[in-house]
């Protein structure tokens, strides 16, 4: 892999496989582009097997959940819960995640049992995973049983409150695992180390639907349901995406199923929710991708946990009738709406501050923290952060000398694995490898700070801190054809380990550059005789430097419709300017 500098403020990381062999046996078999071929083998699908599953993802693909360690416990209390008709209590986080997590559970095991609720915790009220209070209003109403989801494992102390109070649990959760395992009647999670499910990377709701698949499975072996009249789980996978993508879980085995096959499903929009919800967004009767999830669903379903309720989220994506989906989509919208408001006052406030900072590219991370910031959304100003920034970012709110912060982090560092080297100075803390949340004491925090940059400077993992352009393969403008574009959509969804793909061409001339929308660069690129048309989203201020220049150029190519007419168009991602 070669590294070429470049303007704006990129690194060109151009991937070479050294396997022709592969790539041709690949554009063979499948009969693809020699383009895409090299793409796939750049991205370690070099088995014909593998390349099937990714080019045709399918549920008979999906491991068998009971490979997941005390999948079988799980399934048994459950089983023995419906049994004896215990009052059941689904625990869930108040992201997308953990939202999509609670409603696939509480949809599916409604229809099998009434002695079922679930339960959100109010971010700013009671704060992330189980709490005790909860668990005594559970024992109040006679609960024997809690499955928690996109949370648990770290709750040592409340799941052995709940068994003390006659209540048993059942964890289910993907992240990381930083101590022993609490006293639950299952610790569900891909990522202990004695765990044979050999896919990781699950978002929470994946492995809700593993639990899911599993207990369905029992259920029909028990004959429960008369005349095969059973659950149809693929009908899930709709929500089941929303809470995929909506984690940045990797696109990859499992979760790649799961999102493509639920965003054709979105894009068919039967659930009313859903349909509510494209409405306001403004995206029905469109197809919907990845981005489109990303950008306008996904949001609005994470305001509610943010800065309001996630109960309305939940209740959206419950109900059958289209007036209420309605009325619950525009209430999140109000709440996302609001939510932008805020997070754009707060990343305001921090851009002035380091702007103040005069050594401020020397710092290989960067935290701040005030009491005039909202803990909900915290999380979504540190991703800008990182991205503005390129380092680890963590935006903490104060209350009562107390901060409750979230970080993220760039692809280089593990930020869990950093805090775990900061956890003498933290009152709690969690995640995984991109994203963590902690607890810390307002007087901890510059001291917290110090710590996190010299681990990071320290850290074998050390990131660059410079933005890098991952080019998959070069090409001529003359390689850019419908044929190569339309096999492109089967590499689709793209998201986290599995990026859209871009292409670099060299030696190409500007031609006609012009600013168009809001300050979108629009230029005509030329090379041999080919011609095509790009567009550089928010790239205007550069039309001076590159008008009438020789370029090389990566970028992703796409159809552009526009008035009734569809054209072969270049999305910029970077260029070098040759002469």
């Amino acid at each position: 892999m070669t590294t070429v500098k470049t303007l704006p403020a990129t690194q060109w990381k151009i991937k070479d496989t050294g396997d022709k062999d592969i790539e041709n046996a690949l554009s063979k078999e499948f009969a693809l582009h020699p383009i895409i071929s090299q793409i796939l083998a750049g991205r370690e699908i070099k088995d014909m097997d593998d390349a099937r599953r990714y080019l045709n993802p399918s549920l008979n693909d999906l491991h068998s959940p009971f490979l997941m360690k005390d999948m079988k416990k799980g399934i048994e209390r459950v089983l023995q819960a419906i049994s004896e008709h215990e009052e059941i209590v689904i625990y869930g986080d108040y992201d997308a995640d953990g939202i999509t997590s609670v409603t696939i559970l509480y949809k599916f095991l409604r229809e099998i049992t009434p002695n079922v609720t679930y339960y959100i915790p109010d971010r700013v009220q009671e704060g992330y995973g189980l709490h005790n209070p909860a668990i005594d209003k559970f024992k109040s109403n006679n609960v024997r049983l809690i499955i928690t989801v996109d949370c648990g494992i770290s709750d040592n102390e409340q799941i052995a409150y709940a068994l003390s109070c006659g209540i048993d649990t059942i964890v289910l959760d993907h992240h990381e695992i930083s101590g022993p395992l609490p006293e639950a009647v299952a610790n569900i999670n891909p990522n202990r180390k004695d765990c044979e499910f050999p896919f990781k990377d699950l978002a929470g709701v994946g492995i809700a639907y593993n639990f899911l698949i599993a207990l369905r499975g029992s259920l029909r072996k028990d004959g429960f349901w008369k005349n095969d009249n059973y659950p149809n789980l693929r009908e899930y996978l709709d929500i089941v995406a929303l809470g995929t993508i909506g984690d940045i879980a990797p696109l990859v085995d499992e979760n790649r199923i799961f999102a493509r096959i639920g965003l054709e499903l979105i894009t068919e929009g039967k659930r009313p929710g859903i349909k509510a919800l494209k409405e306001v967004s403004g995206i029905d009767n469109q197809v919907i991708d990845s981005f489109k999830a990303s950008f306008c669903l996904i949001p609005r379903i994470n305001a509610a946990g943010r800065i309001a309720s996630p109960l309305d989220a939940v209740a959206l994506l419950l109900t059958d009738d289209m007036t209420e989906a309605r009325m619950y989509a525009e209430k999140l919208d109000v709440h996302n709406r609001r939510r932008q408001s805020m997070e754009k006052i707060i990343l305001n406030e921090i851009l002035e501050k380091i702007g103040n900072i005069p050594d401020i590219e020397k710092m290989k991370s960067l935290v701040f923290a005030s009491d005039k910031w909202h803990p909900g959304v915290v999380g979504i100003v540190a991703s800008r952060l990182v991205d503005l920034f390129c380092r680890p970012a963590f935006v903490i709110s104060l209350n009562n000398g107390v901060g409750k912060g979230s970080g993220r982090s760039v692809s280089d560092f593990n930020i869990y694995k950093g805090l775990q080297q900061c956890a003498s100075l933290l009152l709690s803390y969690g995640g995984h490898c991109r994203a963590a949340g902690i607890s810390i004491k307002e007087d901890d925090i510059d001291e917290f700070a110090c710590l996190l940059d010299e681990i990071i400077r320290n850290s074998a993992q050390s990131p660059e801190l410079v933005s890098s352009t991952l080019i998959d393969a070069e090409c001529s403008l003359e390689d850019v054809n419908l044929n190569l574009i339309n096999q492109m959509k089967m590499l689709a969804p793209f998201g986290s380990k599995n990026p859209e793909p871009v292409l670099c061409a060299r030696n190409i001339k500007v031609n006609s550059p012009s600013i168009v929308g809001r300050n979108h660069l629009k230029m005509r690129l030329t090379s041999n005789g080919a011609a095509c048309d790009s567009i550089w989203f928010a790239m205007g201020s550069y039309l001076p430097s590159l008008a009438g220049a020789n370029l090389d150029v990566a970028f992703t190519p796409q159809i552009n419709y526009w008035n009734g007419t569809s054209d072969i168009q270049l999305k910029m991602k970077d260029v070098i300017i040759l002469s």
